[in-house]
């Protein structure tokens, strides 16, 4: 098993290169599936690896919702023709920020 700070590490990577993807603006991202297929791999990805932090950690931050992001990875990887793409733009707008500054808060907590 691999230690929490490595999952960690991989979202927060995960989340700069979706803030790289989305800084287009939303017709660009529309418009462009590469961007979009880029931003579901690493949602999805998030998402998995959130799956494999320990309880241990994931306790100390119950504000977290993760089985909602447990179910979110089971749309994104069995559900792929119900993606609603605009609603991925609102996730990613509304949602990953505040992940982002958790995780960032677990990893330096870690330290």
């Amino acid at each position: 098993m691999k230690d929490d700070a490595v999952y960690l590490q991989y979202i927060l990577e995960c989340i700069r290169r979706i803030e790289e993807d989305v800084a287009c603006e939303y017709d660009r991202f529309m418009e462009s599936h590469t961007c979009q297929d880029a931003v579901l791999r690493n949602l999805q990805t998030i998402a998995e690896s959130t799956q494999r932090l320990s309880e241990d950690i994931k306790a100390v931050y119950p504000e977290v919702e993760w089985r909602s992001i447990a179910a979110f990875r089971n749309v994104l990887v069995h559900d792929y023709l119900g993606i609603d793409i605009e609603r991925i733009w609102g996730i990613v707008q509304e949602d990953v920020p505040g992940l982002k500054k958790t995780i960032q808060n677990m990893f330096d907590d870690m330290s």
